[in-house]
This record gives C-alpha cells, structure tokens and sequence, in this order.
C-alpha cells in the first residue's frame, strides 16, 4: 500500500466518523423546534465567550480565587476585626516612625497672609533641614546619597540656577538645553558601544526609563499582531516592570534564579517564551543581590526567537562601563551583544548627577519611534513628547551634563575603582564572618547579606542602632548595602565590617530570638499569604507621606528615640 492509498482510508475513516457524529447530533435535535436550537446554540457561545474571558486575564484564576477568599475572610466578624485592629497598629507605628517632629515644630497647612522675605525663607530651610537623623554624609546608607562631593555640589547649584525656568518642551526658546540633552545621549550611546544609530532620551529617574523601554516594546508587539504583550524577566529584576505592566496593560512573567549563582535562569527562561513575548529583561546588575544576570546567553534568545532584549543597568550602569579600564573584567552587556535592543541607565546614581535624571538608549530609532507621543490633532496644536512629561526641568538636564563634562573619562574610571574596590573588601569581610553567607558572587557595588542560623532581620535592627541604614529585602530574606564614594572614605569599611561581626557575635549567643521592631514587621509581610493586607499597609504608608497632622501620640510624648524605616533602635 503506497502513501496515497493509506492517506485515502484514513480520509475515508474520517467522513465515516464525521458521518456518524451528524447522525447522532441530528437525532438528538429531532425533537426539537428551532427557536430553541438557536436559543442553545446562542447560549453556549456566550458561555463560551465569557468562560474565555473568565479563565485568561492578565492575572491567574488561582491569584484572584486566593483574593476572593481573604475578602471573605475577612468579612468574618471576629477575624476581620483583629485583622483591621493589627492593620491600625502597624499604620500608627509607621506614622510615629515617619512624622515625627520636633518639640515646638507644626505643618504649614494654608499659603502665608503676607510672603516671607529671603532670609526668612531660608531660616525655615534650615529648621526643615534639622529632621535629618540619618548620617548620610558619614557613610552610613546604603545607596540613595551616591556622592554628595562638596565641589560638585557647588558647580551644580551654579548651572542650576543658569537653566532654572528652561524647558526642553520649547527647543526653539531653550536652544541650550536641547543640545545639551542631545549631547548626554550621545555620550552615554559611546559609553554602551552604541553604534551610530544608537539614540536614546533623558528620563526623570530609572523608573521612567523602564516605562518608556516597556511602552515602545508594547506597541511595536500591536504592531506585530500581539494583543497581549508579555514581559519575560527574572523574579530579582526591579518593580518599575510590575509598574509598567500595570500602567500598560502588559503581563509580566517572572522567571526563578539560580538559587546559588542568584542569576536568571536561562533555561526558565526559554520555557516562559509564547507568541506573545514582547521583550526580554536581564540586570546588570540586579538590585537585591548585586548579581549581573546572563546577558550574552539571554541575548542568544532574544535573537533566537526575535524578540527585543532590553537591559536595566539603572543602578550600575556608570560603573560597569568603566570597570575594564578600572581593571575589573566583566562579560559584554551593552550593544555589543547584537541583540540587545534597549539599556537603561541612571546618571543620578553613579553618574553623580542630581537626583532626576536618567536615560533610556535604544539600538535603533526605529524602537525610539515606539517610545514617542504625538497628538496631531489636538486644538493647541500638534503636540508630540519624548518620554511621559510634557515640561520638563532643564536644569536638571544641564546639571547633567556639567557633571558629565567635569567628571570626565578619568574621574568616572577612578570612582568606579574606588566604588567596586570597596565593595569586594566588604564582600570578602562578610564572607569571614560566622552565622552570616554573601549571595552570590557580587561583582560592581551591592553586598547582599543573608543568614542560615538567625533572622536577618536582627541584624537589620542590630546594625541601625549603631547609625547605619540599609536595605531590607524579602523572599528570601536578607539585608543589603550598596556602596557608594561616600563608603570608600578612609575607615567606612572596616567600620562596617566590624560592626557586623560584633553585632552577629552577640546575635548569634541566641540565634533562635524573635525579631522585633520594624525587623519584625518586615519578617511578618513576607509570611503573609493575603498579599492585599501588605498593599493596604503599604498605601497607608504613602498616605504618611502626605499627612500634615500631628498625631495625639507625639503631642503627649516628645522624644528623642531615633525612629527608622529600617529599624527600630532597639537594639535586639
């Protein structure tokens, strides 16, 4: 029997099957009238229809069974009030925490009667300034202040005040700021070997720039006949992709790390892929542990499959750029991979900028097109802008670039040798320590510390009576420090180290204690299995951040007790 004979019966064998179904599906309907076989059959497709729509949503059936459930839950009279009662504490603690003031200190509430002359305005600055607890400026945070450098300072409030009312909104009235805007593109495109139609924007922040990454991939993935566009990265990669997801309508797939190396999982990963990828994400690095991800194998992917790869180097970027000339080798991450098709990358952190800027490089226009808005219909005429704002600060812009300028090749490379310098002697120092483990293998300038033996987050407390603020992390649980210029002061470190060892020394005479103060509630948000609760405490503490009320607690109490995010200073 040759192939089109057996391709005949099995042709044969179908109709006769297809035969069969008829007859049954005919004899069922034999009773009844037609008005009621076009009822059924329109039931049935609406069913379906809204069956569809019921099972795949953005977020799983299994999440929002779990929603459902604690609502209920929490509807039980008894079990709903405990709940709200222990909410309600934790609100107050975290009021007390953040809005504390000082004794004879109240808010401004209503617009002066009659306007405060200059000194009288910067007396209130400086009141204003005496809030301040947390030695930055000692070394003692982890992250947030990157440099602080005097000089600098003094050069940026200089420009600032030159391009105070400019606004790149109006290149034809600010001709200065576009070029100069232009010109920090330009050279961050060089410092990510980008070719020369490499292109990018200044952004307000990382945030921005993940937004506006995410934004131009989503549309091209319309363009492409997707309709629901997924973001395929790693469960360490920062929140500004959940962010992005939400505002966009994107869904964001996680994919685990190695739970060694603290990398992505390349082979997760390549299982996550579907029609409907839009773009892949990797760090470099990854802010809760330090780690930089698998570009290069990630980037064999995205080419693979055609599918726009993105990296965020928002936090590291103006180091891991100049490392090789520091001396520290690094895998490629930029666009010498030809496959990554976007980077993000911070000039507020370690480009030593002011806070509020940042920027997003694309391989080609062609994506920078995606990232556009126009409105070319719009009364007031045609509108079109770069990134989400409309106006825009250009002294920040110009601030920027002045920074850029005065740093220099030669500043940045001896920062970054200073920075990373640094933060392997603490990494190694850590890793001397009993009852405390390094994640990974840290290679520009986050330590992330965890603990086999005891809660981390005694520590966490432990280390912020001392002065030291750091950041608390979860899922796993761990603390970390991201080095800046201003831990590479003479003694920072070794300060630092010793603390630690002290610290767990005594932590670890009874390692099994329950944790207590904000350590206990950050221990407690990750064991809590109704996510919403976690939302709703940390809504209410955005809501402190706006208040203007002084609470009844401090009228009665004023005190002194250092009150921080990351502890309490209460020592153990």
């Amino acid at each position: 029997m040759d192939y089109w004979s057996a391709l005949e019966l099995y042709k044969e064998m179908l109709l006769l099957h297809c035969e069969e179904a008829k007859n049954y599906v005919n004899s069922q309907c034999a009773d009844l009238e037609p008005w009621q076989i076009i009822v059924a059959t329109l039931l049935l497709t609406l069913g379906t229809v809204w069956a569809k729509g019921f099972l795949f949503q953005q977020e799983s059936l299994t999440s929002r069974i779990k929603k459902q459930c604690f609502r209920l839950i929490r509807k039980i009279p008894f079990i709903g009030t405990s709940i709200q009662k222990q909410l309600n504490k934790a609100l107050d603690d975290m009021s007390m925490s953040l809005c504390t003031l000082k004794e004879g200190m109240s808010y401004t509430q209503l617009l002066p009667a009659q306007g405060l002359s200059q000194k009288q305005v910067l007396d209130s600055i400086r009141q204003y300034q005496t809030l301040n607890e947390v030695q930055w400026t000692k070394g003692k945070v982890s992250g947030a202040v990157y440099w602080g450098d005097e000089k600098l300072t003094e050069l940026l409030v200089k420009v600032y005040g030159e391009f105070a009312w400019s606004n790149p909104l109006h290149p034809d009235i600010f001709p200065g700021v576009r070029k100069m805007e232009a010109e920090v593109v330009r050279m961050t495109c060089s410092l990510f070997n980008g070719g020369p139609d490499s292109c990018g924007t200044v952004t307000s922040g990382g945030t921005e720039s993940i937004l506006m990454a995410c934004k131009a991939y989503r549309d091209l993935a319309y363009e492409r006949g997707i309709k629901y566009p997924e973001i395929i990265a790693p469960v360490s990669v920062h929140a500004a992709f959940d962010k992005a997801a939400n505002y966009f309508g994107m869904k964001l797939i996680h994919v685990p790390l190695d739970k060694k190396t603290m990398k992505a999982d390349v082979k997760a990963m390549k299982r996550a892929i579907s029609k409907n990828t839009a773009m892949l994400v990797c760090s470099a690095p990854q802010f809760p542990h330090g780690i930089i991800d698998p570009i290069v194998e990630v980037g064999k992917l995205a080419e693979k499959y055609n599918i726009p790869f993105h990296v965020d180097a928002c936090l590291g970027g103006f180091l891991i750029v100049f490392m090789e000339k520091a001396g520290f080798k690094l895998e490629p991450f930029d666009f010498r991979i030809k496959s990554v098709t976007s980077i993000s990358a911070d000039t507020h952190k370690y480009g030593y900028a002011p806070k509020g800027s940042s920027v997003v490089l694309y391989r080609d226009k062609k994506y920078r097109h995606y990232q556009y808005f126009v409105a070319p219909d719009w009364q007031g005429g045609i509108y079109a802008s770069p990134s989400m704002a409309g106006s825009r600060p250009g002294g920040i812009i110009a601030a920027c670039w002045a920074t850029m300028m005065h740093m220099g090749e030669n500043g940045y490379v001896d920062a970054t040798r200073k920075v990373v310098q640094t933060a392997r002697t603490i990494a190694a120092g850590i890793r001397k320590i009993e009852g405390v483990f390094v994640f990974g293998n840290p290679e520009v300038s986050v330590v992330a510390i965890g603990s086999n033996v005891f809660d981390i987050f005694r520590l966490s407390n432990a280390l912020t009576s001392k002065g030291w603020n750091l950041n608390t992390l979860q899922f796993p649980s761990s603390i970390h420090i991201c080095v800046t210029m201003l831990h590479t002061k003479p003694g920072v470190a070794e300060h630092f180290i010793n603390d630690v060892k002290e610290e767990v020394a005594i932590i670890m005479k009874n390692p099994q204690e329950k944790t207590t103060g904000m350590g206990a509630i950050y221990g407690m948000a990750q064991s809590i299995p109704d996510r919403s609760m976690v939302t709703e405490i940390s809504c209410g503490f955005l809501d402190c951040l706006y208040s203007t009320e002084v609470s009844k607690v401090q009228n009665n109490h004023h005190t002194s007790k250092k009150n921080h995010m990351n502890g309490s200073s209460k020592t153990h």
